[in-house]
């Protein structure tokens, strides 16, 4: 086959199998996790226009040093990582439960704010019900909502953490504000999650790269608003993409370990309802970020664009449909309001990808 010369190339894993048995050379292993498939769609871009779309069987991809790297990058396991005394790993797909310190958040807002015991032993419950941490955070990001000042956001997260922490719950801070981060991990959070890619506050890569924690990189339509509406893109899959690769790379020279780099792709955070459906269903792709990937779609807008305008608290059947696309495409952390009902869709879906695995 002939490839581009100048053309970007991207491999996107697709035709699943059930089992790698007996079929060596014919599947590869997505990201070291649960899943085999059998051919990549090879897609080559130049000047901003797809020049070619073929599906190519895994044992037939070109000996191109670009294929083979990206090739590498999707199939390599992602190392867990280390936080405090726990361990998280990336071999299957795990939940983080949501906490909203706020008293707008579109779904849950005002539910804790102001009672930070309430709040801990409502995140307890959802670390009991099956959630590898939580993501503990003090602002909106919603349509329209105010920016908090960074010291009301550090009295309502601060409280929380600090009792989270000393229960051995693993906590992720969400917020784009460096001097939360900093306050959010002196008070024991393992991590940071931010939906601008910090990007947000010019001290914030400063703040991670110092605190060596691992960070959570999101792709919004501007990094400096919240959601939106979205400004729609010409293809939004690879655009995505290619923004979410180049802001790694900045962050990596930076000095934060590409192992401690996690990738969203921000669904409903600047992108028309075209493009949040374009990103679900092409959600492999991402994986030749060569780092984990995060899936927040939980009762999000696309719920309810979908289902005759549901409201948020009437979303949970369409935010478990979209959890479990993201796990049948690989992803490794589901963001997700709806704890104990996710947890036990993964144990059913993890039940009869051990059965395939292990039928002949």
């Amino acid at each position: 086959m002939q490839l581009p010369t100048n053309a970007r190339l991207y491999l996107r894993p697709v035709q699943f199998a059930d089992s790698p048995i007996e079929r060596d050379g014919e599947v590869a292993r997505l990201a070291g996790g649960l899943l085999w498939f059998s051919a990549y769609e090879l897609i080559a871009v130049e000047n901003g226009k797809r020049v070619l779309q073929r599906t190519i069987p895994v044992g037939d991809l070109p000996d191109d040093a670009r294929l083979q790297a990206l090739a590498a990058r999707i199939t390599a396991p992602r190392p867990p990582l280390q936080l405090g005394e726990r361990v998280l790993r990336f071999d299957q797909p795990q939940v983080m439960g949501i906490l909203n310190m706020t008293p707008d958040s579109f779904s849950d807002g005002g539910k804790h704010l102001d009672d930070a015991e309430a709040a801990a032993a409502a995140a307890v419950d959802m670390a009991a019900a099956g959630a590898a941490l939580i993501d503990v955070g003090g602002e909106s990001t919603r349509p329209g909502a105010q920016e908090v000042w960074e010291g009301d956001e550090i009295k309502r997260v601060v409280p929380v953490i600090e009792r989270l922490a000393r229960s051995g719950t693993l906590v992720s801070a969400d917020t784009r504000k460096a001097s939360v981060m900093e306050a959010a991990l002196a008070a024991g959070a393992h991590l940071v999650n931010d939906v601008s890619a910090l990007l947000w506050d010019d001290r914030a890569l400063d703040i991670v790269v110092r605190a060596q924690c691992p960070v959570v990189l999101m792709h919004a339509g501007d990094p400096k608003q919240g959601a939106d509406g979205g400004r729609g893109y010409s293809d939004p899959l690879v655009e995505i993409y290619d923004w979410l690769e180049a802001r790694i790379e900045t962050v990596v020279a930076a000095g934060v370990d590409r192992t401690r780099i996690l990738a969203d792709p921000g669904i409903g955070f600047g992108k028309s309802l075209a493009d949040n459906l374009a990103l679900l269903n092409g959600l492999a792709l991402f994986h030749g970020l060569g780092v984990p990937l995060l899936l927040g779609a939980s009762r999000k807008r696309i719920v309810g664009a979908l289902s005759n305008e549901a409201p948020a608290e009437q979303r949970l059947g369409g935010s478990l449909a979209l959890a479990l696309k993201g796990a049948e495409l690989g992803v490794q952390l589901l963001r997700v309001h709806d704890v104990p009902e996710t947890v036990q869709a993964l144990r059913v879906w993890r039940g009869m990808r051990d059965a395939a695995l292990t039928s002949r």
